[in-house]
This record gives structure tokens, C-alpha cells and sequence, in this order.
């Protein structure tokens, strides 16, 4: 019980400061985007490192059947996820694009679970239904014109990638190891790319702030707590916490006085928490489920 409280914490506490950061990463609308993440990913592996290292372990090297899914959750739930959000907004208003974002907790009940042999728990999907409605109501939707809808759907799709590559790579290394890992091979495709599009840039003051803010504590600090969620809880349960992102920015945006806070924007934060208790009490009584698959698939899967 107590390693669950503690997955919950780490994964609304990883959620909340990716939500705040948002007036952070407004900082860089000017600074060129692949270079900029590649700095910001650069400066994250290197935090990760690290605290390895003060703890006295080591980076575990992956395994072939480890590096696909670290690659494909960089370009899909990283680097082509950051591009998504930015040219998802060119095409459609935010609130429309924050709506569609917020299905990847449904996403992540329905998907994860089929992924891994089982069928879906009921209280992780009907507490994921709540917290894609609060969600929208507390963005209050949009419009969109031309393949607004398509980067939209692109931009969820990265979301839930983000975390459904990581589930078996978390349980063979652990969370902390593929945060790190993840944020080298970022680096380095984001160098690569960058340095053919958009080219390198010394930042000024206020965007090395903001590049080190997103590096330490935006990506080392909430993809460590994100892993740490997903390995104790499970991708589905820890998907309605992404709920908490919205809310989180909402929270700063009335702090920073940039929006007021209304009736609507708080009913939709109440039924993004309402979900959240649900999904999050739905393993205790599912986790006995019978598997999809017969035991002998899954003992000759777990073997091959």
C-alpha cells in the first residue's frame, strides 16, 4: 500500500510540473526547436547520470529487444510529440488541441492493458472517461482548419506512446535508467536534426533560464517520477494522472494572473480529480482477471 501512495505521488507530482511548465516553455517560441530540445534532453541525461552515479549504480546497457522501443518512444513521445504541439497550434486553437490530448489517458486504459495480456480494468477506464471530460471541459474546447485535427490526434498519439513504449523497458531497467537513456538518444537525434533544421543559437538570459528549468526539473526530475509511477502502478492506472497536467496549468496560469479562474474551468478540475480517485482504485479488485491469452502463450512469450 505504501509503494502504491508512493507511485501516486511520484506520478501526479511528475504530471503537475509538466502542466506549470508551460509558461516556462513559452520562453523559447523564438529558439529553434530541435537544437533547443536537444540541449534540454542534453542537460536532463546528464542530471540522470548523475544521480546514478551519487547513489553508486550504474547506467544498465539495453538490450536488442530494449532499443526499439527507447527509439521509438523518442521520435514518437518526445521529439515528434514537441513538434506536434507546436504545429498543432498553427492549425488550431489551444483549447482544442489540450481537449484532444487529454483522450491518452483512455488511450492508455484501453491499449495497455490489451498489451500486456489482460483485458482492461473497468474502474482504470471509466475513471480515464472522467478525466478526458473534465479535461475538455476545463479547456474548453476549439476550432481547427486544415490537418489541425490530424496533429492533433498525431500530438495524443505521442502522449500515450511516451508510456507505452517504456512498460517493458521499465520493468527490465527501471525507471530512472530509461529516463536517462531516453534523454541521451533525444540529445543526440535532436543535435543531428537541429543542426540541418533551424540550425544553433546561444540562447539569451531568459531562454538558458528556461532551457535549464526544462532540463533539470521538466525532464529529469518528472520523467524519473513518470517511470518510477508507470513501473509501480501500471501504464493504465498512471495514465489518469496525465489528467493533472491541464489542471496544473490552469493553477499557474491563475497564479501568474494570466486567466481567472471560472466556474466551468473548476467543475472540469473536479472531474479530472473525481476520475483520477477512480481509475486509480481499480487494480486492487482487477488485478485477478483472467489473461486474455491462454498461460501457455504467455510462458512461451515470456521465454521467446
Amino acid at each position: 500500500m505504501r509503494n502504491a501512495r508512493t507511485a501516486i505521488a511520484a506520478g501526479a507530482m511528475s504530471s503537475m510540473i509538466v502542466g506549470a511548465s508551460v509558461p516556462v516553455t513559452g520562453l523559447l517560441q523564438g529558439y529553434p526547436l530541435l537544437t533547443g530540445q536537444a540541449m534540454r534532453y542534453a542537460l536532463g541525461g546528464l542530471v540522470l547520470l548523475a544521480w546514478i552515479r551519487l547513489r553508486g549504480g550504474r547506467l544498465p546497457v539495453p538490450g536488442r529487444r530494449d532499443w526499439p522501443a527507447l527509439v521509438g518512444l523518442v521520435v514518437t513521445g518526445m521529439l515528434g510529440f514537441n513538434a506536434c504541439v507546436l504545429y498543432a497550434q498553427r492549425y488550431a486553437e489551444p483549447g482544442f488541441v489540450a481537449a484532444v490530448l487529454g483522450a491518452s489517458p483512455l488511450v492508455l486504459a484501453l491499449v495497455a492493458p490489451l498489451l500486456a495480456g489482460r483485458r482492461p480494468s473497468g474502474a482504470a477506464v471509466v475513471g480515464a472517461v472522467a478525466v478526458v471530460g473534465g479535461v475538455v471541459v476545463l479547456s474548453g474546447g476549439g476550432s481547427w482548419h486544415g490537418p489541425g485535427l490530424l496533429l492533433a490526434v498525431l500530438t495524443m498519439a505521442g502522449e500515450a506512446s511516451f508510456t507505452l513504449f517504456a512498460v517493458g523497458v521499465v520493468r527490465r531497467l527501471g525507471g530512472v535508467a530509461v529516463a536517462t537513456w531516453c534523454c541521451l538518444i533525444a540529445a543526440v537525434g535532436g543535435a543531428a536534426l537541429g543542426t540541418v533544421v533551424g540550425g544553433w543559437q546561444v540562447p539569451t538570459a531568459r531562454e538558458g533560464v528556461a532551457l535549464v528549468v526544462l532540463g533539470i526539473v521538466v525532464t529529469a526530475v518528472a520523467f524519473g517520477l513518470w517511470y518510477f509511477a508507470v513501473a509501480g502502478l501500471g501504464a493504465d492506472r498512471a495514465g489518469v494522472l496525465i489528467g493533472l497536467m491541464p489542471v496544473a496549468g490552469l493553477v499557474a496560469s491563475v497564479v501568474l494572473g494570466a486567466q481567472a479562474l471560472t466556474a466551468v474551468a473548476l467543475a472540469g478540475a473536479v472531474a479530472v480529480a473525481v476520475g483520477c480517485v477512480v481509475g486509480l482504485r481499480g487494480r486492487a479488485a482487477e488485478v485477478d482477471r483472467p489473461p486474455l491469452v491462454e498461460p501457455q502463450v504467455q510462458v512461451a512469450r515470456s521465454e521467446r
